[in-house]
């Protein structure tokens, strides 16, 4: 069985849940991403967040956790560049092909794409540290 960095995976959730409150705040890409998302200030103001954080922040670690068992033990290098390469390619890949169909626009798709990859980046920079130093 393959060792998983659980404390990189946990310091990964943790950092991208941040990172997700930053890049989604109208400091950052809030405005432009409401707009092509088709949410109203109302909509966004009426979203419960004890519900958002109880169920993305689970997410966010089963994902994390996933992919320090595929890192296994890789070095800091690798893992930030895996990282940055499972956010561009298999997550905004993935929502590309979806946006295509739906119609939704490219501006929404570097938003959300630009956060996943910035967010396996920062995980997999995470569990490299983790792998490195611990």
């Amino acid at each position: 069985m393959q060792e998983i960095s659980w404390l990189g995976a946990i310091a990964g959730t943790i950092l991208s849940f941040v990172l997700g409150g930053f890049w989604y705040s109208k400091a950052a890409f809030g405005h432009a991403w409401a707009k092509h998302s088709g949410l109203s200030e109302d909509q966004i103001a009426s979203a419960n967040p004890r519900n958002m954080i109880l169920v993305s922040l689970p997410l966010i670690l089963v994902s994390a956790l996933v992919f320090a068992a595929f890192l296994g033990e890789a070095a800091l290098g690798l893992s930030a560049a895996a990282g940055f390469a499972a956010g561009l390619f298999w997550v905004g890949a993935s929502f590309g092909v979806n946006y295509v169909f739906e119609q939704k626009s490219m501006t929404l798709w570097f938003i959300n794409a630009g956060y996943h990859t910035a967010q396996f980046t920062l995980i997999g920079l995470c569990i490299g540290l983790a792998n490195t130093y611990l």
